[in-house]
């Protein structure tokens, strides 16, 4: 038994923070948009060649800044055109910050958005093992896994089948399937939760939260506030590019809502 001494010890020095997976410091991200539309990448080169190319500069993310911990669901929300999947891209390592750094520690699984990284005339063998190789997997590790990767996606029927074929639900399925074949350190979830059928939805939700569990931090975009509410530890609101709001998931998911709708939502 600890002494009186050893106990307020203990209580002026608790036990360190962990450290985080992702640390977003003042995140800014620019893109050049053409004020006039150009047809072909030849007429483009040319136009640029001749400095006749007027640019507007749009600011995606401005000064954007946070930590993920592990074994964190952290939640993004904000309209479209907010910077939610700008965010997800950055942390990615899809786009280089224009300002800022993004440091991230560990295996990152990015299921960025529907069918990335699926060619639609391979077939959905050909599929799974372009996708793993995409995301860093080896040829043995999706081999050991197939088996299971098809039995979650349930697409066993039609895995020799072109994917201009399937579903978009069947699409969704294999993605995150693949996606998280092997427990990643960042799990990166794009929307895609609301995709599938509910079935599919409660066996995602049962592998975030064993990911969770097992020490995965997941960034998760979701127009759902109730899904936010419930699956997120914490959450941001972005607008035109900047934070509104961060905290505890219920907190910033009732702030956007009133904001939004002038009420609050009713979340279980």
């Amino acid at each position: 038994m600890l002494t009186a001494s050893e106990q307020e010890e203990r209580v002026l020095s608790p036990e360190p923070s962990p450290e985080p997976v992702i640390r977003i410091d003042d995140v800014a991200v620019r893109f050049k948009v053409p004020h006039e539309r150009i047809k072909t990448f030849k007429e483009y080169a040319i136009r640029q060649l001749q400095g006749k190319i007027r640019h507007e500069t749009f600011w995606a993310l401005k000064g954007v800044s946070m930590d993920v911990n592990p074994r964190e669901v952290f939640g993004i929300i904000g309209r479209n055109g907010a910077g939610k999947s700008t965010l997800l891209r950055v942390v990615a390592g899809v786009f280089r910050p224009t300002r800022g750094r993004v440091p991230v520690r560990g295996r990152v699984a990015p299921q960025l958005e529907l069918g990335a990284g699926f060619h639609s005339e391979l077939t959905g063998r050909e599929n799974v093992f372009l996708n793993g190789a995409l995301l860093g997997y080896s040829q043995a590790e999706i081999q050991d896994r197939f088996d299971e990767i098809l039995a979650f996606a349930g697409v066993e029927d039609f895995i020799d089948a072109p994917i201009r074929t399937y579903s978009t639900g069947m699409v969704a399925r294999l993605g995150f399937s693949v996606a998280t074949a092997i427990r990643p350190d960042v799990l990166i979830v794009d929307e895609v939760l609301s995709v599938g059928d509910a079935p599919f939805q409660v066996k995602c939700k049962e592998r975030i939260d064993m990911f969770r569990q097992q020490g995965t931090c997941i960034l998760l975009v979701a127009h759902s506030l109730t899904t936010i509410a419930q699956m997120c530890d914490r959450a941001v609101w972005l607008s035109h590019g900047e934070v509104q709001a961060i905290g505890a998931a219920r907190d910033v998911a009732n702030q956007y809502h009133m904001a939004t709708f002038g009420i609050l939502p009713v979340l279980d």
